[in-house]
């Protein structure tokens, strides 16, 4: 049967011409001028992967699992240092008391974390740290490259965890590199012990097999399909030569 063509609706075929309509919505992914530190830190992403990475900058990317990252870190939170603001509310009360005459009694300095890569390592060399936790983003990562070795030929027990900005929140800072327990409350200590158990078997215990893993080398999709390829008519010549 013939299709009824009503008269009243007029075809108006769209012509995607330059200049004319307006093109269909595509994804443009691909096209978007990107911000420069989106390329820069993209680009830094596929050369880790494509690049042989050694080991001492690998160890980087094992970091400590979700559920000890958590524990750690809610313990971490207990011994923030304080804030400016706490530090000034303290020395007027300090001052208050002073001035009411009933003697000026220093407050004894509570146990706090003690953050920067100088300190750290200055902890870590006279042995006062009892756990060093360290960050695995550090830009750059010779800051704290040594400080693993540095940890195990002192006997500390130290981690990897992700997020310099997670650390640098305990504290007070926009970021930070690393950051060492040095002494703990009683009630305390329980907790530290099994942390310390379960980090010195990630880390410490495996320092050898640490050493000895490289990273990257990891090709893209595009060599990958080249490669796979290649492999295939060699298979296909050699299936034909033995007929």
């Amino acid at each position: 049967a013939k299709k009824v063509v009503n008269p009243l609706f007029e075809k108006r075929p769209k012509n995607y011409g330059i200049g004319q309509d307006i093109q269909p919505k595509r994804d443009l992914t691909r096209f978007v001028k990107w911000p420069r530190y989106i390329r820069l830190q993209r680009q830094k992403a596929i050369l880790y992967k494509r690049l042989k990475v050694p080991p001492s900058i690998n160890q980087f990317t094992q970091a400590l699992d979700r559920q000890t990252a958590t524990q750690l870190l809610k313990l971490a939170h207990k011994y923030r240092p304080e804030t400016k603001q706490e530090k000034k509310q303290r020395l007027l009360a300090r001052a208050e008391q002073k001035a009411a005459g009933k003697g000026d009694t220093p407050t004894k300095r509570p146990p706090v974390l003690r953050g920067g890569v100088n300190t750290v390592t200055t902890l870590v060399e006279s042995k006062k740290a009892q756990l060093v936790v360290i960050a695995h983003d550090v830009d750059p990562i010779e800051l704290v490259v040594f400080l693993p070795a540095l940890c195990r030929k002192m006997g500390v027990p130290y981690c990897i965890v992700k997020g310099k900005a997670r650390l640098g929140r305990l504290l007070h800072r926009k970021t930070c590199t690393s950051f060492a327990f040095t002494q703990i409350n009683p009630e305390d200590k329980g907790a530290l012990a099994k942390l310390v158990e379960a980090v010195k078997t990630n880390y410490n215990d495996r320092y050898d097999e640490i050493r000895r893993h490289w990273g990257g080398n990891v090709m893209g999709p595009k060599s990958t399909a080249r490669v796979a390829k290649l492999e295939k008519a060699k298979a296909k010549e050699l299936a034909t030569k033995l007929g």
